[in-house]
């Protein structure tokens, strides 16, 4: 259990410090595509779930929705993304990647991939899965939406 000793003893201190660190260097590899690291976790979020609206982009990358709106008309001016009107609900716009935004993204997986190897390269597999499990458990307990 952390005691709450020394800074560095603290489990919160060394979760951000890994987190801090793991963000300056998507910020670095990704900012040699144009890309943002809120920009391409909307990517990825779009990849997994086309169609989404912008207040469920907002949720799914920890922005509020006026951010996620600038976030968008970004990609969609750089031809990252279209929005086209909801078929049945006319004020909700529905985002989907272009073909140079997929391609961007491919990009942006590989190199940030790169990273996340790099972090995790003094782990065998077994400490891999242990370490994600036990991540998505410390966040499920925190989740105000879960519970």
């Amino acid at each position: 259990m952390d005691d709450g000793g020394t800074v560095e003893a603290r489990v919160g201190y060394q979760m951000k410090r890994a987190q801090h660190a793991l963000r300056l260097r998507m910020d670095g590899v990704l900012r040699d595509l144009g890309l943002t690291t809120p920009q391409y976790a909307a990517l990825s979020a779009l990849e997994g779930e086309p169609g989404l609206s912008g207040a469920s982009l907002a949720r799914r990358c920890f922005v509020t929705p006026q951010t996620m709106n600038q976030i968008l008309v970004n990609l969609e001016s750089a031809g990252l993304i279209a929005r086209r009107r909801h078929p049945e609900h006319g004020r909700i716009l529905q985002t989907s990647l272009t073909e140079k935004g997929e391609g961007s993204l491919s990009t942006a997986h590989r190199l940030v991939g790169e990273i996340v190897r790099l972090m995790v390269v003094d782990l065998d597999p077994q400490e891999r899965q242990r370490l994600l499990d036990m991540l998505r458990r410390c966040a499920d307990a925190l989740d105000y939406e879960a519970g």
